[in-house]
């Protein structure tokens, strides 16, 4: 088994689609713990739109490659489309922050609204 963290994002129908995202993910992870989710302003987008926030701490059986395909499903599920993300859209946004004890997406790291609810992990 192997230990990830999980950030969830959007900027679009954000509260209906954040806890349809929180569905799909418990068919693909096990032993799932979320942090509060917090409203944020973007960051380098097009749009204004506030996103949707949210940390998940899980295990999975999953390699990294595996789960990074299945997260682009759900993502694709969910509505994400490439003509969106050119309109700075964000319906979904799923990204590994950490699987077991490598860290992706280093940027992230620093943002704000991950160093306040990394506590809740």
């Amino acid at each position: 088994m192997h230990q990830v963290i999980l950030s969830l994002a959007a900027n679009c129908d954000a509260e209906k689609n954040l806890p349809e995202a929180r569905l799909c993910l418990e068919q693909i992870l096990a032993f799932t713990h979320y942090t509060d989710a917090v409203w944020t302003e973007p960051i380098g987008c097009k749009r204004k739109d506030l996103y949707l926030n949210q940390l998940v701490k899980a295990m999975t059986e999953l390699s990294f490659d595996e789960l990074r395909s299945q997260l682009k499903t759900i993502e694709l599920k969910i509505g994400r489309t490439a003509e969106d993300r050119q309109e700075g859209i964000v319906r979904l946004d799923l990204d590994i922050l950490a699987f077991d004890d490598e860290r992706h997406h280093l940027a992230d790291w620093e943002r704000h609204y991950v160093k306040m609810l990394l506590p809740q992990l």
